[in-house]
């Protein structure tokens, strides 16, 4: 366990780790000591990470052995989308999965097998140019596949949970299962998947589809997204989830907060469910605007918004 109090935590923390680092050495694996986090998150926002790991799919499982035997706590990301660190940055070890990135098989019938840290946008391109349907509405969200999965990505009226098969992920005590769609517990923009298990696999099942109407679907829902959503500003996507039957962004504008700011961050006048850092913002400052913004909202409406985007680490 840590203990939080200036060197004494730093001492400990060092500690814990020389295993993990000589293992990672040893192994080739890049690592990185105090990474700023800002610079691997699409808000540019976050402390530092203790250690941060780039594993491949063949050292990962040895990693999880390490970190479990000698109490490391440890957290996943893909590409820091849909995502806010908080300030203390990330306790213990981060892995990346930058590395495990492939895609294992396909099928004339539409199955798909890719690695979790495969981009999204890569796998939809590559079902357009194989006539293969069913992700078109995801078309433009960022990230991995990973990310997209642990947090049921959606848009248009599409899920990715509608395309999952199974899953194989790695629990936090080092065994390797395979989840079905239902096992996974998929909800609205949610998972619930075992705590602290690594998505190794995603298995796809897509359907034949002509090739040049998937693209004219795909083409359509990005241009709309670009027309509605400030896609090329610091963001993590929608910061709260839609209510039954209601946009979150529609409240959010009628109740007036559309275009206010807190610090260095801003509620978007193009679409009010996405905070924009405008202005070399923290994620204290995001904390208390959407405090500020749920507030506003259940004040007029009496509806209380729940968080979309995830959020890790110290305060």
């Amino acid at each position: 366990m840590y203990i939080k109090s200036g060197r004494r935590f730093i001492e400990q923390s060092a500690m814990q780790t020389e295993k993990l680092k000589q293992f990672c050495l040893e192994n080739n694996i890049p690592t990185k000591l105090n990474e700023p986090m800002s610079a691997h998150t699409s808000l540019r926002i976050g402390g530092t990470s203790d250690i941060a790991l780039y594993p491949d799919e063949g050292n990962i499982k040895k990693i999880i052995d390490i970190i479990s035997e000698d109490s490391i706590p440890y957290m996943v990301i893909g590409k820091g989308t849909n995502l806010l660190i908080k300030d203390g940055g990330i306790e213990g070890a981060l892995i990346f999965t930058d590395r495990f990135n492939k895609i294992t098989n396909i099928t004339d019938d539409g199955q798909i097998t890719v690695h979790a840290g495969c981009l999204l946008q890569k796998i939809i391109t590559l079902s357009a140019e194989l006539g293969f349907s069913g992700m078109e509405g995801l078309a433009g969200i960022p990230g991995t596949v990973g990310g997209a999965i642990a947090g049921n990505a959606g848009s248009f009226g599409y899920e990715i949970m509608d395309v999952v098969d199974s899953i194989c992920i790695l629990t936090d005590d080092g065994n390797i299962k395979t989840l079905s769609k239902s096992e996974a517990g998929f909800a609205y923009r949610s998972s619930k998947l075992p705590a602290n298990s690594i998505i190794i696999d995603s298995y796809f099942s897509l359907k034949n589809d002509d090739q040049a109407s998937v693209k004219k679907r795909i083409k359509e829902f990005v241009n709309e997204k670009r027309l509605k959503h400030p896609l090329n500003l610091a963001s993590a996507g929608c910061v709260f989830k839609n209510p039954d039957g209601m946009s979150a962004g529609k409240l959010i504008d009628e109740a007036g907060c559309k275009g206010m700011s807190i610090g260095g961050i801003m509620v978007s006048r193009l679409h009010a469910n996405y905070f924009i850092n405008s202005n070399g913002g923290t994620a204290g400052d995001f904390l208390r605007l959407m405090d500020i913004v749920k507030e506003a909202v259940s004040k007029k409406f009496g509806i209380l918004l729940e968080p979309e985007i995830k959020i890790i680490g110290r305060d």
